[in-house]
């Protein structure tokens, strides 16, 4: 495997598993700045697509702004707020969720599940974490004047413009074409991409690109939940944008240009926010929130015992 061990789950001492790992920081010109793996691999961003496919919409009429942006970027973790979140974005354009396509599933939020558990339901569009993506493409297809019932074809004018933004903003041609896990299409680029189109979304000074950025940083809870890893991010390194996505990715943006992205290689999501937290640490940022998420516990009998942690040398790893 090319790419390098970069997370030990430590137990009394023991290493007892490891995560091999890729990631990258490019410069604010998109230049590669460190990295380690084969970062220019396509990979699928899986969620982390989820900023560029709102730009990309945004790029085609689509008209939210603030929380209901960040809700149409999110995974969200299906708490009450968003799930009336996603009924308002089809409401403004006179629809509701029979409307949504995408796969039914319960919330992602432990508490939000036991609750709507609670109430006798089960999987539901609504629920499901992408939600608020699919009622912002059935939006952007109304406002622009095309079938909203077929929004998920791949030929679909919706579609072609998200592809479109996801080529333009991380400097390359996407290849793979694939279906997500919400229905949704998906395309694979480079991780030296998906890093490249972050640092310019979190650059932004006007467009799509800062309304996003605007929405994701004013309402982080609305980009994913109230319990979540990223707003904690969010609310720890100012004018960040950074978005998780399923198998174990991680993207980010800061303020000054740069990207971070990174993979698990197989896939496990344990491993993905101390080792984002730990190229944050290394980049020289300072916060309480990156001590904690370096050092995430393993624990025995309820006890802490050892930790998850980014290997040791991490910043001799990317090449720093």
């Amino acid at each position: 495997m090319s790419d390098p061990i970069a997370v030990e789950v430590v137990r009394n001492g023991f290493v007892e598993s490891v995560h091999h790992a890729r990631a990258v920081v490019t410069n604010a010109d998109g230049t590669v700045a460190y990295g380690f793996g084969d970062v220019e691999a396509p990979m699928y961003p899986r969620s982390s697509s989820k900023p560029m496919q709102a730009i990309g919409m945004l790029r085609l009429g689509l008209d939210l702004d603030g929380e209901l942006l960040a809700l149409a970027a999110a995974s969200h973790s299906g708490e009450a707020f968003h799930r009336e979140g996603a009924r308002r974005i089809l409401a403004g354009v006179d629809l509701d969720e029979t409307a949504l396509q995408n796969t039914p599933d319960l919330p992602v939020d432990d508490e939000a599940r036991v609750e709507w558990i609670r109430e006798g339901r089960g999987p539901e569009r609504i629920a499901m974490n992408c939600s608020g993506k699919h009622s912002a493409m059935i939006a952007t297809a109304v406002r622009a004047g095309h079938d909203h019932r077929t929004y998920l074809d791949r030929e679909h004018p919706v579609q072609q413009e998200i592809v479109a933004a996801i080529g333009d903003l991380s400097g390359g041609a996407v290849t793979d074409p694939a279906i997500d896990g919400c229905g949704a299409p998906l395309v694979a680029v480079p991780l030296s991409g998906l890093a490249r189109a972050f640092g310019r979304i979190a650059a932004a000074t006007e467009g799509p690109e800062r309304r996003l950025a605007d929405a994701y940083r004013a309402h982080p809870e609305w980009a994913s939940g109230t319990r979540r890893d990223e707003v904690e991010l969010h609310r720890a390194i100012p004018g960040l944008v950074c978005k998780a996505g399923a198998e174990a990715v991680h993207a980010i943006g800061l303020p000054d240009g740069r990207g971070i992205a990174l993979k698990i290689s197989d896939g496990y999501p344990r491993a993905r926010a101390g080792l984002a937290a730990g190229i944050l640490r290394a980049l020289g940022y300072d916060h309480p929130t990156l001590d904690r998420h370096v050092s995430e516990p393993v624990l025995g009998h309820g006890e802490r015992v050892g930790e998850i942690r980014p290997v040791q040398g991490l910043e001799s790893l990317l090449g720093l």
